[in-house]
């Protein structure tokens, strides 16, 4: 495969994941970010889904658990984190396994950052159980 088309492969894996996780179509997955993050910012996160939100040895599942701890983890990113918890439950991950990683990461990163993570975790499954009604 020539370079060009596995940069373009890249960008259309990419594309298809954001778009997948944002309920939008490709093309306006692409506008999405580019609207909100200028061009170049938009390109940059497109190709780097289309390398990390490939179809291989990790589920949708499991690749959002990570995100989740990764955000968790870092602290101040409570917004990322409550769009991923969402994500994580549509790809099946549940209460108990949400709930159940961040009192896990309590002990390895601390209770401030794992509590206001929980709080976030636990206002996005009260929003969920909600919208199930």
């Amino acid at each position: 495969m020539a370079a060009d088309d596995a940069s373009n492969d890249r960008r259309e894996r990419g594309l298809r994941a954001y778009g997948s996780q944002l309920g939008l179509s490709a093309d306006e997955a692409g506008d999405w970010f580019r609207n909100r993050y200028g061009d170049r910012f938009a390109e940059e996160a497109i190709n780097a889904a289309g390398g990390a939100w490939v179809d291989d040895c990790l589920s949708r599942r499991d690749r959002s658990l990570i995100v989740v701890a990764a955000l968790a983890t870092l602290g101040g990113a409570e917004d990322r984190l409550r769009t991923h918890v969402r994500w994580a439950l549509e790809h099946g991950s549940s209460r108990a396994e949400l709930e159940a990683l961040v009192t896990l990461l309590a002990v390895y990163v601390g209770f401030p950052r794992a509590s206001v993570a929980m709080e976030v975790v636990r206002d996005e499954l009260a929003r969920s159980d909600g919208a199930a009604d």
